[in-house]
């Protein structure tokens, strides 16, 4: 038996014309704001609140930055004003190793190396074919 799969879930359905229902409720809220503003200011005063309220409202409506609407950003923002910005480091507690891994040594010095006191360039040259020579 086969079944249809949704697609285009992500994609919000056009129910006002080009606006989806969040949109067209922007552009209502954003128009009563300015009717409001208008009715109780007057044009002239009322302009210096009108225009801030009416470019928030268009770039809630029609703004979109790398496939995000400008909600998501006003979003952001206020999470970010709101959260506590102090971040503090923690050490993380190291698991403790088994006894077989802390019995493993690592020699730090070879013994059997013959102290050449002609140069030291080469003694070093010797210790360094020597030890090549055991760990191999």
């Amino acid at each position: 038996m086969q079944f249809k799969v949704p697609q285009f879930i992500d994609i919000e359905d056009k129910i006002f014309g080009p606006f989806t229902f969040r949109e067209f409720i922007f552009l209502l809220g954003g128009g009563g704001m300015i009717f409001i503003i208008y009715k109780i200011l007057g044009f002239w005063l009322g302009l210096i609140l009108i225009i801030p309220v009416a470019g928030f409202t268009i770039g809630l409506v029609f703004v979109k930055f790398n496939g995000k609407t400008f909600l998501y950003y006003v979003e952001a923002f206020f999470n970010y004003v709101i959260s506590n910005k102090l971040y503090i480091w923690k050490q993380r507690l190291v698991k403790k190793t088994t006894k077989e891994e802390e019995k493993v040594e690592v020699p730090t010095k070879i013994s059997n190396v013959p102290m050449l006191s002609e140069n030291k360039l080469k003694d070093l040259s010797w210790s360094l074919d020597v030890q090549e020579r055991n760990n191999q």
